[in-house]
């Protein structure tokens, strides 16, 4: 093979592997046209469009997208994490009763809740990395000890979140979560989820735990024995994994006034796929944020758009199914460094 045959592969190869790295933003644009295409009318007024909207699309997949930033870290090394639709589920309920039963105020609580989630999230991680166990079946432990430990402190019942200065009432400050700003348009949750998008970008780009971490996940033993912590790499994303499961369980309960064991059910598949579908191997090793945030908009539209149109659930199911599958297709096709 001459040396312009081999310049001219390595050519068609860089330009492949630009484009499969914008392939979350390609799929964002294809699902928002198609949405804008299909949206119901009203007096000639395209409804998806409507500012209401499409603030409420970023509401939506705020909870999600939180989850899927930290599920980011742990797939970067090669891991999953599926308790982290429980660890809502426990975060929700924790903020309740701190909240009402126990009258705590907005600072302790949300602390305390925060704290449960990255110490949740610790001991996963130590349980794979130090014993050797599958991540898979550490965090499907998780999952089930999480729930029931929502269930033991709510009673297995949804706890409602008051607000007032009496007892068993919440400070007025927490609602404040479920409220909006900038002229009652922008939502809270949207912008904790902008804003720890930018703080998680900043970090992967700037930070030497980051090297460390994308060195894991391309070859945990090579990074072994080039010196890095591997075992303190993936018990730290465990708890960042976890922490964010907390958060995001916390902005849950403030945005709907209650934490039920129940709620974050199925959260863990979602934060999953938009992971998948912005681009980050499940493999490890290679992957963004910024894929994510990506990943979670288009997932958000995609059900917005149904929505919209009264689509049957099931149907939404199906359809959701099979741009999860396309989108991991898409990676098997993505040239090899």
């Amino acid at each position: 093979m001459t040396a312009e045959h081999t310049v001219e592969r390595s050519g068609r190869k860089d330009v492949r592997e630009l484009l499969f790295s914008f392939q979350s933003f390609f799929g964002l644009i294809a699902v928002f046209v198609a949405a804008i295409a299909f949206s119901p009318r009203r007096n000639g007024e395209i409804l998806f469009l409507s500012s209401e909207n499409l603030f409420n699309v970023v509401r939506a997949v705020s909870e999600i997208g939180i989850i899927a930033i930290g599920m980011t870290f742990v797939i970067l090394v090669g891991g999953i994490d599926l308790s982290v639709g429980a660890v809502v589920g426990l975060s929700a309920v924790g903020s309740a009763v701190l909240l009402v039963n126990d009258d705590l105020g907005v600072l302790p609580a949300v602390l305390t809740v925060l704290a449960i989630g990255l110490v949740f999230g610790l001991l996963q991680g130590m349980a794979s990395a130090l014993f050797g166990i599958q991540a898979f079946i550490v965090t499907l432990a998780g999952l089930q000890i999480a729930r029931g430990l929502a269930r033991i402190w709510s009673d297995g019942q949804g706890v409602a979140i008051a607000y007032g200065d009496g007892p068993n009432e919440a400070p007025l400050t927490f609602s404040l979560l479920g409220e909006r700003t900038f002229g009652g348009v922008v939502p809270i949750p949207a912008l904790i989820f902008a804003g720890l998008a930018v703080l998680a970008v900043l970090f992967l780009r700037t930070s030497a735990f980051s090297r460390h971490l994308y060195a894991v996940g391309g070859n945990e033993k090579a990074a072994r024995l080039s010196g890095v912590p591997v075992n303190r790499v993936k018990i730290i994303v465990f708890g960042i994994s976890g922490l964010l499961a907390a958060l995001a369980g916390i902005v849950h309960a403030g945005q709907l006034n209650q934490g039920s064991p129940n709620d974050g059910a199925g959260y863990e598949l979602d934060a999953i796929a938009a992971v998948v579908i912005g681009g980050t191997s499940l493999s490890g090793g290679r992957g963004s944020v910024v894929g994510t945030v990506t990943g979670a908009l288009l997932l958000g539209v995609l059900n917005n758009i149904l929505a919209l149109n009264n689509i049957d659930a099931n149907v939404q199911l199906l359809i959701k199914g099979l741009v999860i599958v396309a989108a991991a297709a898409l990676q098997r096709l993505r040239p090899t460094t």
